[in-house]
């Protein structure tokens, strides 16, 4: 543990680009994660909206379409391979720009060294060439709207053959493919540089005082998925660079010999397609937790502030979490079950893929048990940490059913696995990320959102999301594919209506977003002032310092804590939460033995 109780020499830098540029201030670098992935989180949802009108209305001309692409939309009607690369690129910013940047690299820089009580990252420069690598990630998935045939219509997952047959597979898989694969092979070296700064941070820079167990809940979230990160990333970015020199350079790993495509040829041989796969998805199922630990963690955080009163186990929570970690690595093949796999190859992803529901099924039950009875105080943040509750059970219990390689096969394909995922990844992750900003907007810019606002936001957030992903397990079991852009067979024409609902649900809850993006511009500039530097009262180190905090974290004394994190209603305190810094000898039952 690093000796941080003496003061420490941190100059701040003076010049413009130093301080908010090509800062090394974890807390400026946390902030420009926010912003990235705030402008990706935009970009995400603008193309969902291309493609909800086009699913909901069919051949809608879309007002101004042409200008994003002109042999993608002509007439401003979307064509059926434009559809599928809005999708692709919908999915993959939002996986790795929103559910990965913000939750983890976002928040999980600003707090993670405050709540270690650290001064700063160990790695500082590291830390800054995290981010601007990940910025440069986000150039070329953007620079594929510009190049001639667009970007590349694969799918998030860029499932082999397809995405390593070069121009022969359709538009954009040229070169949409491979600014894709660079994008992602500069994300996950952005990632990985953040990881080692996370572990490290963890395990080297804690103040005196601060044993692991006496860390938040968010601080060991932020730390189990780095753990994750470090091994996933590291995995799919050779990946990465094996599909570019199928492009580039020749070679033939993703590509079996003989393969034919529109009556052409192809001079590949020896690849494996299924090769990709295996490597895509032992990253891609731990990328899920990736996104959705933090969550959990920021969740716990959140609740546990607005309950008054600790979780029913703080190492329970941990070592659910952990497990979570562990497990993630071992239920990958159940994406493959239906790529001929052996069905005791099958048998063997299905019972881990049943046995990782019991930590989160422990995780679910401890928050449940710890808010019966409990006097919550309502404000936004802990809304949204309710309904992450919400949507990550109502998205998991889908997921029983996809463990099960039988019924898999048959919904593999369909709208079912797109509900499933984007209710327990993407809007839980999405809430977890909307609670974080609520509860540490104050901390982080000095200024209060406003809560009216806030709660509009989760209502109209809360009931839009399941309106539009609830309907999408009705048409799963009705066999709906989900990479149709058209419904003409006879058994999908009864399906548009509820295509037409999600849509219009889908215009809704994004302006619930705008909602949210009007208060957060407004409150950074004229939000309330914080009454005091802890407006929520809570415990942890993230409240014992400045508003916003100071370059080096803590001013001129380093912090020493003498509790563990979540002291609440403590008998004989002379308040109802004891700060982790505060000396006052108080016994609780909670207190680490």
């Amino acid at each position: 543990m690093h000796d941080m109780s003496a003061p420490a020499v941190h100059h701040a830098p003076t010049s413009f680009i130093r301080q908010h540029v090509f800062s090394t201030d974890h807390k400026v670098i946390g902030k420009q994660y926010y912003a990235l992935a705030l402008v990706a989180a935009l970009f995400g949802m603008f193309l969902s909206w291309l493609m909800r009108l086009h699913l909901g209305f069919g051949s809608f001309a879309i007002p101004g379409l042409h200008l994003l692409s002109k042999a993608g939309a002509p007439g401003d009607v979307m064509t059926p391979e434009y559809y599928l690369q809005l999708m692709t690129m919908h999915g993959t910013i939002m996986v790795f720009f929103v559910l990965t940047t913000a939750p983890f690299a976002a928040f999980g820089n600003f707090f993670l060294p405050i709540q270690t009580g650290a001064e700063d990252m160990p790695f500082p420069h590291f830390n800054m060439m995290s981010f601007w690598v990940t910025f440069a990630a986000f150039v070329p998935i953007v620079a594929s709207f510009f190049v001639s045939d667009g970007p590349t219509l694969g799918g998030w997952t860029q499932y082999a053959p397809l995405s390593a047959i070069g121009p022969a597979g359709g538009p954009g898989e040229g070169w949409g493919v491979i600014l894709w694969a660079t994008s992602i092979c500069l994300f996950c070296i952005g990632q990985l540089l953040g990881s080692l700064n996370f572990i490290t941070t963890t395990l080297d820079m804690r103040c005196k005082g601060m044993s692991l167990m006496r860390l938040p809940l968010t601080a060991w979230a932020w730390f189990l998925t780095s753990i994750m990160g470090l091994a996933a990333f590291a995995v799919l970015m050779p990946a990465t660079i094996l599909l570019i020199l199928d492009h580039v350079a020749g070679t033939s790993f993703f590509v079996a010999s003989n393969l034919v495509i529109n009556d052409q040829l192809l001079p590949h041989s020896g690849g494996s397609t299924l090769l990709w796969q295996h490597l895509f998805w032992f990253f891609g199922h731990p990328e899920v937790y990736i996104a959705i630990v933090p969550g959990m963690g920021i969740v716990s955080h959140v609740l546990i502030t607005n309950m008054r009163r600790p979780m029913l186990s703080h190492r329970v929570l941990i070592y659910s979490m952990g497990s979570l970690v562990v497990l993630s690595y071992m239920v990958y093949g159940h994406h493959m079950f239906v790529s001929g796999m052996n069905p005791i190859s099958s048998l063997a992803f299905s019972f881990p893929t049943l046995v990782i529901t019991i930590p989160s099924t422990i995780i679910v039950l401890i928050w449940l048990g710890s808010l019966y009875g409990s006097k919550l105080r309502i404000n936004s943040a802990s809304l949204f940490a309710l309904g992450f509750i919400s949507m990550f059970i109502s998205g998991g219990v889908s997921g029983f059913f996809l463990a099960q390689p039988s019924i898999d096969i048959m919904l593999h394909a369909t709208y079912f696995v797109v509900g499933h995922f984007h209710l327990v990844m993407g809007v839980a992750a999405m809430f977890g990320i909307f609670a974080g900003t609520y509860f540490w907007f104050p901390k982080m810019v000095g200024r209060m959102m406003n809560e009216t606002l806030g709660k509009v936001h989760f209502v109209m957030s809360f009931i839009g999301a399941y309106c539009i992903f609830m309907p999408f397990h009705y048409l799963g079991i009705a066999g709906n594919v989900r990479r149709y852009q058209a419904f003409t067979d006879d058994y999908l024409i009864p399906l548009i209506p509820v295509h037409k609902f999600i849509t219009i649900a889908a215009l809704f809850t994004g302006a619930a977003q705008l909602v949210f993006l009007y208060n957060l511009i407004y409150s950074r500039f004229k939000g309330e002032i914080p009454p005091n530097d802890n407006p929520w009262e809570g415990t942890s180190l993230e409240w014992s310092t400045a508003t916003p905090p100071p370059h080096n974290n803590f001013g001129d004394k380093m912090p020493v804590v003498y509790h563990d994190p979540y002291q609440y209603s403590v008998e004989g305190a002379s308040k109802d939460y004891i700060m982790q810094t505060s000396p006052e000898n108080v016994h609780s039952p909670d207190e680490e033995k």
